[in-house]
């Protein structure tokens, strides 16, 4: 999956907002960033950085086997496959956007 099809998956799950709250960005590295701003309305998905409530550096891979549920997040944090920089509270509540 491309990082155009990820941020147009994220816009469809966030909606107009309302529920999260939060602000994350999904760092993949070299493949781009995808950062979530729940905090303003209408919420914003967007491939711009910014700042954040929480960074969540990753590999696009494991992060597709973690929202098609292949990877579990919290084993893939375990071993190193995910880091999480700033607020971990944030980063726990991120099944609501994932699915």
């Amino acid at each position: 999956m491309s990082l155009d099809a990820i941020t147009e998956q994220m816009k469809s799950r966030i909606g107009n907002g309302g529920s999260f709250k939060k602000s994350v960005k999904f760092d993949f590295g070299d493949d781009g960033l995808v950062r979530i701003d729940d905090k303003v309305s209408p919420a914003i998905v967007t491939n711009e950085d910014g700042p954040v409530d929480c960074t969540v550096k990753v590999s696009m891979a494991d992060f597709m086997d973690i929202a098609n549920g292949k990877q579990n997040a919290q084993m893939a944090f375990m071993m190193g496959k995910l880091k999480v920089d700033g607020d971990m509270s944030v980063a726990l509540q991120l099944g609501s956007i994932l699915g």
